[in-house]
């Protein structure tokens, strides 16, 4: 085996990327970015563990999509790395950032032949505007425009990293505490995705897949003889409720699962398990709220929602408009682009008996188009 390991980090927040989407998020083809980065540096066969750090938002779904170690990052970029150290047992370390998205092979390939060469081998690129610092122009044959990835020895990275200081990048920290490191030439093509505008100067990504997703949620809520009534986030007169954990909302519980179901993120027990007491009662627009907030920042869009209510009581002819324009607030989208349709079981099962109400969903998403920006 190559004694080394490799860390990718996609842990940020993308603060300055200026979209809903994380970036880390983005599609190439059918794969998250991140994905598609660490799938490209596994065909290289040079790492004997690929660790990728995120956000606890995304953790679990990111080991939905590969095998890869995954670690929770901190609140900062080298937290995130001290996190990820943790599980490293190679001699040698290579650090990237998943915005790094088209490191060639060939420019792995140099970085890598320079192995123990010293504490941290680093690519470079030169500069070659003129350069003011403080109202001085200085030497621009000494500034150096430092790139990812970084090739460290282990047990100098970790060491440099206990210093009380916050660096941008591992080898100023091991330089810091004392270590050597060498400059290589770097790659104009390896550019990191900040902004929205540096996604058009990146060649190696494809457009995303223009599949469509498609999800199905069921629930069903007997009647309470207690509290109020809501469906579809509208409050319906009735003198009675739905037994439940939450507010009962058995509409916005399927549509919920419909969504999740389309975005292979689990179901609304696994994200709102009734065994937390922090959604006791809870108003389930909210939770519909935080879903449509994951799902955008997971790079997913909402294309429509059909919304079937089987109730022999009570009625809701006079609110399925509220309920379109209710959700569809919430959702983002076009208030004709949320079906609500109502039935009864001509009064057969329990449903027909009218012991409560059962919901069926369906949803359907498209990945963020980012070539459109």
């Amino acid at each position: 085996m190559s004694n080394l390991t490799l860390i990718l980090l996609a842990a940020g927040s993308s603060s300055r990327f200026e979209l809903s989407v994380k970036k880390q998020w983005l599609r190439v083809g059918k794969q998250p970015l991140w994905q598609f980065v660490a799938d490209k540096y596994e065909k290289t066969t040079y790492f004997d563990k690929i660790i990728i750090t995120s956000s606890c938002d995304d953790i679990e779904f990111m080991r939905l999509y590969s095998d890869f170690v995954f670690v929770e990052g901190g609140a900062t970029r080298q937290e995130s790395l001290q996190n990820a150290l943790k599980e490293v047992s190679t001699e040698y370390v290579l650090v990237s950032d998943i915005a790094r998205s088209c490191v060639s092979s060939e420019f792995l390939q140099r970085i890598i032949s320079h192995i123990g060469k010293s504490d941290c081998i680093v690519p470079y690129l030169n500069v070659t505007d003129t350069i003011v610092y403080d109202d001085k122009t200085i030497d621009r044959e000494k500034v150096k425009r430092v790139q990812t990835p970084q090739l460290s020895l282990t047990s100098a990275l970790i060491s440099a990293l206990m210093q009380d200081e916050e660096f941008t990048d591992e080898s100023s920290a091991i330089v810091a505490s004392g270590g050597s490191r060498e400059f290589i030439l770097g790659e104009e093509g390896a550019l990191k995705i900040t902004h929205i505008s540096d996604l058009k100067e990146l060649g190696c990504l494809e457009p995303p897949s223009d599949d469509t997703l498609s999800g199905t949620g069921f629930d069903v809520h007997a009647f309470d003889d207690k509290g109020e009534m809501y469906l579809g986030g509208v409050k319906i007169d009735s003198t009675y409720g739905f037994k439940a954990h939450s507010d009962g909302d058995v509409a916005i519980h399927a549509l919920i699962d419909a969504l999740l179901g389309a975005a292979g993120m689990g179901d609304i027990g696994m994200m709102f398990p009734d065994s937390d007491e922090s959604f006791k009662g809870i108003d389930s627009k909210e939770l519909l709220r935080v879903v449509v907030t994951k799902l955008r920042n997971f790079g997913f869009v909402i294309i429509n929602v059909d919304i079937t209510i089987a109730a022999q009581k009570p009625r809701i002819k006079d609110y399925k408009t509220t309920m379109r324009k209710t959700l569809s607030a919430i959702l983002d989208i076009d208030s004709q682009r949320v079906n609500i349709k109502a039935t009864t079981t001509e009064k057969l099962g329990f449903i027909g008996r009218g012991e409560g109400v059962g919901v069926i969903a369906n949803a359907n998403l498209k990945y963020y188009d980012w070539t459109k920006i």
